[in-house]
């Protein structure tokens, strides 16, 4: 608005390498032009709404002419390309498109011979999200949730997912998602929280099949004074809803720890009840997660809050098993510190998830050994024996942050220190005072080093959490 007011126009060109650089995307924008595919990124929400049922039709006749053909591919990878190809260019690229086709089905028919029949490749919600936590816990492994601030750690999230063949869950936090919106953009009632959150739920929405891996997209604590972040972020999940049939995000985490038992379970209720109409899962906190992350400083906190008793658990599963259509997981305290610390400086007691599964068992009368679903909060530098432990009872997703975030910079730094002599002046290096530097200080370089590093981190902690060959 102040650009255009001031008559100063910004063009910005954004280069298909850039958007999608894996050979199927590459496939994609040849055939429908970078433009619709950018638009298509860029402002989903303007594009004219596509019958479904007309797409699986499209797809299953005949490429008998090269009109119609074209119009299964550009139904297929959106009706904004149809403004871009030209008349002439319809002939010359049926068979492109044609093949495009073929690939977008494949993914979305794609099923997993392990997996339950409802989960699919890409964002998992409603059903099919309780059907892959319940898969989880009965065959005693756990999700890496991994909190990402950047498109490059998204991606990075979901190619380690891809080499696992495991799901994985992407979570953004409120600091991360004002860092995708940009540090400078105003933040007036958490707007640029709001908006760098969205824009990478968005981002997650877009490529997320193209990995053939289930994504499960939440959003980490949430604590009382930052619950105008979480109305605006399930405001977008009921529009999306309206639009989709399904919300925008698979789950969101409200830590409200701090607060009283009773406050805690009062509010998480209330925003439970609103989030079981879109087929949204709500994860609460309970107890203290200690050390700091994010803004969220629990450093100094009397360790008596970092174990949850079962009493406590209980009191939350009576009232929010109550709520129709609600789904939820619960964050216990067992010890559970943010960060990586020497060892002997956390004192993790798994047993403490063990004894609250008999004592609600036996509330419950039910068959279950497990009837509560635990996430695993302060995980980095557990040791395996604790984490493995705390999965056999029942911890379905464990949140794995601090060793990815050094993964990637540790990726970043070695480019640097490898590719130093280049890294100096843009024109001069070894090989002559003239030879041009820009393809080692293109971003995109340290920045791919640095997605490798996380991915690989990341793979090694599927294979602690067991999440390897689940699908």
């Amino acid at each position: 608005k102040n650009f255009c007011a001031q008559k100063h126009p910004v063009w910005v060109r954004i280069s298909p390498l850039c958007i999608m650089p894996s050979k199927a995307c590459s496939v994609a924008i040849a055939g429908v032009g970078a433009y619709a595919a950018a638009q298509a990124f860029l402002a989903p929400s303007v594009s004219p709404q596509v019958n479904q049922q007309q797409v699986r039709n499209l797809r299953q006749q005949p490429a008998a002419t090269e009109s119609s053909s074209a119009a299964a591919g550009a139904l297929t990878l959106g009706v904004a390309g149809v403004a871009v190809a030209s008349a002439a260019q319809v002939g010359k690229r049926t068979a492109r498109r044609s093949q495009v086709v073929r690939q977008a089905t494949a993914v979305a028919e794609k099923v997993f011979t392990k997996m339950p029949a409802s989960v699919k490749p890409g964002v998992v919600t409603g059903q099919a999200l309780v059907d892959l936590l319940n898969y989880a816990k009965e065959n005693e492994f756990a999700i890496p949730g991994v909190n990402v601030v950047s498109s490059s750690s998204v991606n990075a999230c979901m190619e380690a997912a891809k080499k696992a063949g495991g799901p994985v869950m992407v979570t953004f936090s409120r600091g991360g998602g004002q860092f995708l919106a940009g540090k400078a953009a105003d933040n007036t009632d958490d707007a640029a929280c709001i908006a760098g959150t969205v824009a990478g739920a968005l981002h997650v929405r877009q490529v997320a099949k193209l990995y053939g891996v289930p994504v499960i997209l939440h959003t980490d604590h949430c604590q009382k004074s930052w619950l105008p972040w979480f109305d605006g972020l399930i405001e977008a999940s009921e529009e999306y809803f309206e639009k989709n049939g399904e919300p925008l995000f698979s789950s969101h985490m409200l830590d409200l720890s701090e607060e009283s038992l009773e406050d805690n379970i009062s509010i998480c209720k209330k925003y439970l009840e609103r989030m079981a109409k879109i087929n949204l899962l709500l994860e609460m906190e309970l107890g203290v997660t200690g050390g700091e992350e994010d803004g969220v400083d629990n450093t100094d906190v009397d360790s008596s809050r970092l174990y949850t008793q079962p009493e406590e658990v209980w009191q939350v599963n009576e009232a929010l098993s109550s709520v129709p259509n609600g789904n939820f997981t619960v964050a216990a305290a067992f010890g559970n510190v943010h960060g990586v610390y020497a060892p002997g400086n956390v004192s993790l007691k798994p047993v403490i998830l063990h004894n609250t599964q008999e004592y609600i068992k036996e509330k419950l009368g039910c068959e279950s050994d497990k009837p509560v679903s635990f996430v695993f909060h302060g995980g980095s530098g557990s040791s395996l024996e604790d984490i493995r432990y705390a999965i056999e009872a029942g911890v379905v997703k464990m949140n794995i942050d601090t060793d990815t975030q050094w993964a990637f910079w540790d990726g970043m730094n070695e480019y640097q220190k490898k590719n130093k002599d280049y890294l100096q002046a843009q024109i001069g290096n070894p090989e002559g005072a003239e030879k041009p530097n820009k393809k080692y200080y293109d971003p995109r370089m340290s920045l791919r080093s640095g997605e490798e590093f996380m991915a690989e981190r990341l793979v090694k902690c599927m294979e602690d959490l067991k999440c390897i060959d689940r699908l």
